[in-house]
């Protein structure tokens, strides 16, 4: 069950970050709350996944994942380029994801 919370608190996670642009500086109501709803649901499952997962490997995995979901919606969205150091980037974010799932035995 905590690989799941975790995977809804990527979700959260990412829907916080691409909401953020959309608020404008919290000065739209809408996307504003949208931002802090997800904020506070990727907290609430992050912390239900860490009942049972390292901090350490819940958190990383969390940001981790959630910064290369951001970066690719941010790309279909906003248009923001994808370049080979953000590619490279993700292939250092999803290796280590994995090695510290490995390292933790969980």
């Amino acid at each position: 069950m905590a690989w799941f919370y975790l995977s809804l608190a990527v979700v959260f996670e990412v829907a916080f970050a691409i909401g953020t642009n959309a608020t404008r500086g919290f000065t739209r109501l809408w996307p504003s709350v949208f931002t802090l709803l997800a904020a506070s649901g990727g907290i609430f499952t992050l912390s239900l996944a860490l009942k049972t997962l390292d901090v350490g490997v819940g958190y990383t995995i969390w940001t981790g994942l959630g910064s290369i979901g951001t970066v690719l919606l941010g790309a279909l969205i906003y248009k923001e380029k994808i370049t080979l150091p953000k590619l490279l980037s993700f292939a250092a974010i999803i290796l280590g994801a994995i090695t510290l799932k490995l390292a933790a035995g969980a």
